[in-house]
């Protein structure tokens, strides 16, 4: 009998990837996935640990099924993720409606755990396994995917940055070998999929294959009907010069880069142990431009960390001016339990919620600004699925633009010719050209 798995996915595109293969882990048990919770026989929170009170939302989360599993006692609820790799026992002690908690390096045992839940047992497991567990994951199902997919090369981190937990919750940067990679990439593509985005918490410290990064994407830019590729997130001081010639040499990696700097102040990069300097980050951006001009930047940004005075803040104003960014992620600092910056004192909430205002203000200019440049500009779209008008498709352009035009020549999964009429608030509207060969 086929059971329902309901998932909800917090947080980056890994957890995106990770549920993906959680509900495939889980199919061989006889799962498929709905869409609502109301008719699940499991639910599975994935969750995220990097912004403030993550824990504390994921316990309302959680009371809010608990009318749902008094009215089906078979129901199981289980939390996956970093929050889960951070709480553990602390998850089943404050909700003891809990069945299952698994961390982010285990879940290729849920097959396993779903069994113990049968004999009526709790399953935990937040351990760092030995094995790789894209060894033993079930192999991906070959039903028909959509036109872009995710592809996670790399895991955890050593980058140890004063303010992150991931180091804690995902563990040691670990590469998974290139030919995996480029065998699920194969079966992706065999199934439908034109874009791939590869994913690592530092993903362009990737070392499973001899190249780097750049070699494993000099590897795929070699299968046939891989279109695009793109890949995040990016830390500074992994953009060798191999993956900068790649962009401007390889036409399968897009004009689209993610590279966080998170501050422009070289002495809160210090204290954030970032391991860079503002203009090592300006050579880079430099050598990267020199390679692609029309190179898309985005960046993350962190307002109010501890010690960050108005003129550390005016240096990242600063750098923010300097370089020019066409998407940007921006946050208030928020102490995360355990951390070395969490047990420093805080800026004033006052003073960091007007830098936070400030900054996001000019990258909102910033990212106007860049979507109306493109304005009369040709552009080739993914598309990825209708629009909410008739006749409207949707898709991203090379630079990760949200593009819609109106035509009836356009299916999902086509690459078209697309020129620019109109720039909204976040997305373009274009009229179309020509399909591509």
């Amino acid at each position: 009998m086929t059971k329902k798995l309901y998932i909800k996915t917090y947080g980056c595109q890994m957890n995106v990837y990770d549920s993906e293969r959680m509900a495939e882990a889980l199919g061989g048990e006889g799962y498929e996935q709905t869409a609502t919770p109301d008719d699940a026989d499991m639910i599975l929170l994935n969750t995220c640990h990097i912004r403030e009170k993550a824990a504390e939302k994921i316990y309302s989360e959680l009371g809010r099924f608990k009318g749902l599993k008094a009215e089906k006692p078979d129901l199981k609820i289980g939390v996956a993720g970093c929050v889960a790799q951070a709480e553990g026992e602390e998850i089943v002690r404050r909700q003891p409606m809990v069945d299952l908690v698994v961390g982010p390096q285990s879940y290729h045992r849920l097959p396993e755990m779903n069994r113990k839940l049968a004999e009526g047992q709790r399953a935990l497991d937040t351990d760092f396994p030995e094995e790789d567990k894209f060894n033993h994951l079930a192999k991906r199902p070959k039903a028909k995917r959509g036109p872009t997919a995710f592809l996670t090369v790399q895991e955890g981190c050593d980058k140890f940055c004063a303010f992150c937990v991931v180091p804690y919750t995902r563990g040691a940067e670990v590469s998974r070998p290139a030919a995996r990679v480029l065998d699920e990439a194969r079966d992706l593509v065999e199934r439908g999929v034109r874009e791939i985005t590869l994913l690592g918490q530092n993903v362009n410290a990737y070392n499973g294959h001899d190249g780097g990064l750049a070699g494993l994407i000099w590897d795929l830019d070699k299968v046939d009907g891989l279109e695009r590729i793109r890949f995040t997130t990016s830390h500074p001081n992994d953009m060798d010069d191999a993956l900068i010639e790649a962009h401007g040499t390889c036409e399968k990696l897009m004009p689209y880069l993610h590279l966080p700097v998170q501050s422009g102040s070289d002495r809160i990069l210090k204290a954030m142990n970032r391991k860079h300097t503002r203009d090592a980050y300006f050579v880079l951006i430099e050598k990267l431009r020199d390679a692609r001009p029309d190179l898309l930047l985005s960046g993350d940004f962190i307002v109010g960390f501890p010690g960050e005075t108005d003129a550390d803040f005016e240096d990242t104003m600063d750098l923010v001016r300097t370089v020019g960014y066409g998407q940007s992620y921006s946050f208030k600092y928020s102490a995360r339990p355990g951390t070395p910056a969490a047990e420093k004192d805080p800026v004033a909430a006052e003073v960091a919620n007007d830098r936070l205002y400030r900054l996001q203000a000019l990258l909102s200019d910033q990212q106007r600004a860049a979507q109306d440049a493109m304005v009369g500009r040709e552009v080739r779209v993914l598309f990825e699925k209708p629009g909410r008008q008739d006749g409207q498709m949707v898709g991203k352009s090379e630079y990760l633009h949200a593009v819609h035009v109106t035509s009836d020549a356009v299916q999902v999964g086509d690459i078209a010719q697309v020129r620019i009429a109109e720039s909204s608030t976040n997305s373009l509207a274009g009229e179309f050209i020509s399909v591509d060969a």
